[in-house]
């Protein structure tokens, strides 16, 4: 009995010790897991700015964050994801992203699903798969609207709108970016204001409504004097310069950049001090300062080598070419702007490659280098051309693409219709067997029906037709102006045999030519960062309205790419080919439009020449005259703009050939082997500064 009564007391006290255990270990997990849930919080933000720290700190703790309970694993493995995103190791930030969304699905924790949903979005995004990275960042905004975390959703709804905003859908981006602000301001998120006041500051700089812009980043510096977080104020100051720098405050701009530089160098962000530092070289290029600006370029270069940031080296290369060709070092200008273009070159930026190109032509124009400048502006020329039609026949491509969902879609309704017929007939046929006396109502009836559809048939045939009308004119007409395009004129070439008929008049013995003339807008650029791009296309449009006005509706005006216009003159006097390149000059040189509350006018500078043209016994194809005529234009530009230089015949030609004339039409002007004559246009009203990037 007393052995019995021993084991019992033994029993109890080891119950109330394990009670007593318990009780002092929940505690102590619970601060345990507090702990880790704001190292968490801390090592975000280092993440975002100095991925490579927050890296290191994350693989530290990896132990812990893998044993956690769900939710803090979950936000382990995100920020683990995006660390893995940010320094460049893409492969293992996709195997980390797949890894949460498995782990929210298996736990059937949604808000972890959509952190997973959210953070492929990203890692795609870095791959440049835009089109997989929005479909899943929508999901993500989808999942996380089903949770009560408000952070995720307001999160989520930025990156669903800088989605839309990347696809060009700005109303759509507008709305849901507006959203993510107010629920930030609603549930006072510093961090969350932050980042949808600063990406809606963005949108509206994209949208060119500054002044909205400016509005947004106001509201988003007190939030981030909030968050203590230097990244976030050095992230505004990235968002301020691009504002100052679309509204012409330079000083202002610059301002932003080196209190941004000040804040980037506090936490060791390289990837932001690279930029900015890139950023500092183009402000102080732009103010001809050009010691400064090879300075920070070669900070930029410095900064941007250790993180592999091969497109910030190479604008610093770019940036300090200018700066040595308006130093007057022509040679290591030249190298320094080839070696930064090579990096585009290989990237295939294309776009950027032609902007390049037509800074690098002016840079040289300006240090004196007219052969290399005309090499640079045909490089341009050449790639401008490939984009337009590229982008000509993407546009194509999709309007068709357009008018054969809309046929699919008449055909579908064609057949729900016909099946409808057909069930009516079936159903017909039974009530027929049952009621014989309605066979008369039910053959009018049907009557009625096929008649309504043959009217329908006829309505859609006729729409059908009135589409192809409307695709056949969009494939043949420049959206802008409604000019020809260069697709058409091309096609019109090659359907005629004889481009001229050479006669005389009744008054007079005068030949009757054609004629082909390349006329270039002047410091077309200058117009477009001056007054904005919408200010650039009405240039355009008034000049297309010039040429109707000035040349007749039997001549063939073409919109042949960017600034450029060729119009082609089916028959002209001879000798008064020159006076119609002195009304083009004049009539649009004399013109002016009022956009804004400024008075802009514009010059021209013009290539033309007789057609067709025969050096020799046979004339030129017309690929060959345009070509002629391109030169011409371009040296009329290196002679000083506002002028046409025309190709009027050929001399001595036994003693040269076309290869060798196509080669340098100057030299051979000079040489006495190309008849040429000068036109040139009265003084131009405001010639633009020295420094604008214009061709």
């Amino acid at each position: 009995m007393v052995a019995v009564l021993h084991r019992t007391s033994q029993r109890r006290h080891l119950a109330a010790l394990l009670v007593s255990l318990s009780l002092a270990v929940g505690p102590a997990f619970a601060q345990s897991r507090a702990d880790l849930d704001q190292r968490l919080d801390e090592i975000r933000e280092i993440n975002r700015y100095v991925p490579q720290k927050g890296l290191a700190m994350l693989l530290a703790i990896e132990p812990q964050g893998r044993a956690a309970e769900v939710s803090t694993k979950a936000e382990f493995i995100n920020q683990l994801c995006l660390a893995n995103r940010n320094v460049g190791r893409k492969k293992e930030a996709m195997a980390l992203a797949e890894e949460l969304i498995a782990f929210g699905r298996e736990q059937r924790d949604e808000v972890a699903r959509a952190k997973g949903l959210m953070a492929k979005a990203y890692v795609l995004s870095s791959m440049n798969d835009l089109k997989l990275s929005h479909h899943y960042a929508w999901e993500g905004e989808r999942v996380a609207n089903t949770t009560g975390d408000v952070a995720l959703k307001i999160s989520t709804t930025i990156t669903s709108g800088n989605s839309y905003a990347e696809e060009g859908n700005f109303p759509e981006a507008l709305n849901k970016l507006q959203t993510a602000a107010a629920m930030a301001r609603q549930y006072a998120q510093p961090i969350q204001t932050v980042m949808a006041f600063n990406a809606l500051a963005k949108l509206y700089t994209t949208m060119r409504e500054y002044d909205k812009g400016f509005e947004a980043l106001a509201e988003a510096l007190p939030a981030a004097g909030k968050t203590g977080s230097i990244g976030r104020m050095a992230s505004l100051k990235d968002t301020e310069y691009g504002l100052a720098i679309e509204t012409s405050q330079p000083k202002r701009a610059l301002k932003a950049l080196l209190e941004g530089l000040a804040l980037e160098r506090r936490i060791g962000a390289d990837k932001m001090i690279a930029t900015t530092l890139v950023n500092l070289s183009d402000s102080y290029l732009k103010e001809h300062d050009y010691l400064r600006a090879v300075n920070y370029a070669n900070q930029a270069i410095a900064a941007a080598r250790p993180i592999h940031a091969e497109t910030t080296e190479a604008t610093a290369r770019v940036n300090i070419g200018q700066a040595y060709l308006g130093m007057g070092r022509i040679a290591d200008g030249k190298r320094s702007f080839e070696a930064g273009l090579a990096v585009y070159e290989k990237a295939g930026d294309k776009p950027q490659l032609q902007e390049l190109l037509m800074e690098y032509g002016l840079a040289l124009e300006r240090a004196g280098d007219m052969a290399a400048a005309v090499e640079a502006y045909h490089r341009e020329r050449a790639l401008s051309n490939e984009l337009f039609e590229t982008r000509r026949q993407k546009a194509v491509l999709e309007l068709q693409g357009r008018y054969e969902a809309d046929k699919k879609e008449r055909q579908i309704e064609l057949l729900r219709r016909e099946n409808q017929v057909k069930s009516a007939d079936i159903d017909n046929r039974r009530l027929q067997q049952r009621v014989w006396w309605l066979l008369a109502v039910v053959f009018a009836m049907a009557a009625v029906i096929v008649g309504l559809l043959y009217r329908k048939v006829r309505h859609a045939n006729a729409q059908l037709e009135v589409k192809n009308l409307e695709l056949k004119q969009q494939s043949s007409r420049d959206p802008l102006t409604s000019l020809y395009n260069r697709r058409h004129f091309q096609e019109f070439m090659r359907t005629v045999a004889v481009p001229v008929d050479q006669r005389a008049t009744p008054a007079a013995s005068e030949e009757i030519v054609g004629a082909l003339f390349l006329i270039d807008v002047d410091h077309f650029k200058h117009v477009n960062d001056t007054h904005g791009h919408a200010a650039g296309d009405a240039v355009l449009t008034m000049i297309s309205d010039n040429l109707r006005e000035i040349l007749r509706e039997t001549d063939m005006i073409v919109r042949w790419g960017g600034e450029e216009f060729l119009a082609f003159l089916p028959a002209v006097p001879r000798n008064g080919v020159d006076d119609v390149a002195r009304r083009l000059l004049d009539g649009i040189s004399s013109h002016t439009i009022e956009y804004q509350g400024s008075q802009i006018s514009v010059n021209v500078s013009i290539g033309f020449a007789p057609f067709p043209l025969s050096p020799g016994e046979h004339a030129l194809p017309w690929e060959r005259a345009v070509n002629l005529v391109d030169m011409a234009l371009y040296m009329a530009k290196g002679h000083g703009r506002n002028r046409a230089y025309g190709v009027r015949g050929f001399a001595r030609f036994n003693e040269t050939s076309m290869e060798r004339i196509e080669q340098d039409l100057e030299q051979a002007w000079r040489a006495g082997f190309v008849d040429m004559s000068v036109v040139l246009g009265d003084a131009p009203r405001a010639a633009p500064p020295v420094d604008i990037a214009s061709a």
